[in-house]
């Protein structure tokens, strides 16, 4: 793959993953990544405060292993600003990328794209769970917002250049993708990132999509985030 403005010698992609209490699935999450990182691209881990063995986990099997303030948005700014590579990659700790998303990504931006995301599927037996991941993907596909569960992609250039990841406790991505929407379209890939489907599983799958729903009503109405979280709580 050749080499994107803004790189460093040896490096592609910044794959980066905020992490807290991780420990049972982060080992799986980066032996799936060891492909990426012997093709040149290096993975960076950023720990909020983990209580269990998340940091030593991950310590054998990622490049870095920072630890940061907790919240998701200070964590993924914080591997940024040691990012080497020219592409930043957030990506969740329970979150999979598709075979060849490296390759995608390249693709994507040597035909103009600044930033995008992935098309997104659940893993889980929930009967819902593919019709949600499909309304997930083409409400992102209409709106040109996307969700930290899609693992947004960026120019490394643009990140910097807007100012990362705003620090609030909820919506981050939402917040990013509008101001980076407003700067060029997301690039909105078709290859399917495979998440995890604890979430709504722990809640019950039409309480989560109802919470989330009315969340994301608020936040559009003008509610502060940290009033979201704690609702989200």
């Amino acid at each position: 793959m050749n080499a994107l403005p803004g790189q460093l010698p040896g490096v592609q992609l910044s794959i980066i993953l905020p992490v807290l209490n991780e420990a049972a699935g982060i080992g799986a999450t980066l032996q799936a990544l060891a492909p990426l990182r012997a093709a040149g691209h290096e993975v960076i881990v950023v720990d909020g405060g983990s209580a269990d063995a998340t940091v030593q986990f991950a310590q054998p099997l990622a490049d870095r292993v920072l630890s940061g303030p907790r919240g998701r948005a200070r964590q993924m700014n914080a591997g940024a600003a040691v990012a080497q590579g020219g592409v930043l990659l957030f990506l969740h700790a329970d979150t999979l990328l598709p075979a060849g998303a490296d390759s995608a990504i390249h693709q994507a931006l040597a035909a103009g794209a600044r930033w995008g995301r992935f098309d997104v599927r659940i893993s889980g037996g929930a009967p819902l769970f593919p019709l949600i991941a499909a309304l997930m993907n083409l409400r992102s596909r209409l709106s040109g917002i996307a969700t930290g569960d899609q693992a947004i992609f960026v120019d490394r250039s643009l990140f910097m250049q807007l100012g990362g990841y705003a620090d609030q406790p909820l919506m981050e991505d939402i917040e990013l993708s509008r101001r980076l929407r407003a700067f060029a379209p997301p690039a909105c890939l078709r290859a399917r990132v495979l998440t995890s489907g604890r979430r709504w599983q722990q809640r019950g799958v039409w309480r989560t999509v109802w919470l989330m729903w009315r969340l994301r009503w608020r936040y559009w109405r003008g509610a502060s985030p940290d009033v979201l979280a704690r609702a989200y709580r």
